[in-house]
């Protein structure tokens, strides 16, 4: 087993007198060198030297290098991190967490948890982290309206050696963008189940990409027939530069248009239409457009 070499003390005057001795001494154990009788200096071997360099290093391999990194990363994730202790008091708040609860993180540090956020008594939250403390549970799942209204959050706790993490990420706008995708198809159900109105999905270049039963019932075409076509073909010949250009106006204004158009049976038989039509905008670009036909009733 390695024991601890005890260093050789000298002082700063005898030091000078034989610095070649005690540079070979150095070689062997560590030179401590005297003034007025305190210790002042250490000399060591350049081996020795090399060896504490390595340990204190932020080398990112180092284990100090690596824990650095790891709160480099914590600070500049998006999803707000808290750390409490045993006891609930606030450990750490990385910036998302300050930025979301509102409140700097030099003064939510060191107070109890529920006294710094008073939200969070009472609340589905709240009983989640007595268990994440007591039993180091963990947890992942949307809560809603914990700090503000018609917020919802998407929750992480994650037991840690000193008691755990709460990890926050504000999932209210995906959460709305599902509700509104429920409504949309909720609405095409409706509509579909109406019975009197059509409507299809063109891409950017104005081929069908879908069709209700409704449309292709009114055209007289199965689903095959219709797909890839323009629709501009599907309507009489002195229709289609109105749609063209109002399609147009859509794509760069993004503002739905209305038109009063001729759609064309397989018979030949020009049906009197409303083309109500609106953009189908992606996170990036143009995904194209829906159009509403809505049959005009005559007399």
């Amino acid at each position: 087993m390695a024991t601890a070499r005890e260093p050789q003390r000298v002082s700063a005057a005898e030091f000078i007198r034989g610095f070649a001795n005690w540079r070979l001494q150095a070689a062997r154990k560590p030179v401590v060198v005297t003034h007025h009788g305190k210790d002042a200096h250490v000399l060591i071997s350049l081996d020795d030297y090399r060896r504490l360099d390595r340990e204190n290093s932020t080398d990112p391999t180092s284990a100090n290098g690596l824990r650095e990194s790891l709160v480099s990363v914590v600070e500049a994730v998006r999803d707000g991190v808290i750390v409490i202790d045993r006891q609930w008091h606030i450990l750490a708040v990385n910036p998302a967490a300050s930025d979301m609860l509102e409140h700097a993180a030099a003064a939510l540090l060191g107070k109890e948890l529920t006294a710094a956020l008073p939200q969070l008594h009472g609340s589905l939250l709240f009983q989640r982290i007595i268990r994440l403390i007591d039993h180091r549970e963990r947890f992942s799942g949307d809560v809603p309206g914990i700090f503000r209204a018609r917020q919802w959050l998407r929750v992480d706790l994650v037991p840690l050696p000193v008691g755990g993490a709460i990890m926050l990420r504000d999932v209210s706008e995906a959460l709305e963008d599902v509700a509104a995708s429920d409504t949309r198809r909720a609405l095409a159900t409706a509509i579909d189940a109406d019975g009197g109105v059509g409507h299809v999905r063109l891409s950017v270049r104005e081929t069908i990409e879908a069709a209700n039963d409704t449309l292709m019932s009114m055209v007289g075409v199965d689903p095959a027939a219709i797909r890839r076509v323009r629709f501009s073909a599907l309507l009489a010949v002195g229709q289609r530069a109105a749609f063209a250009e109002a399609l147009e106006e859509v794509f760069r204004g993004r503002e739905p248009v209305r038109v009063v158009s001729q759609i064309v049976t397989r018979e030949g038989v020009a049906l009197d239409v409303t083309l109500s039509i609106a953009e189908v905008r992606g996170a990036y670009a143009s995904e194209g457009a829906v159009v509403l036909v809505t049959p005009i009733c005559s007399g």
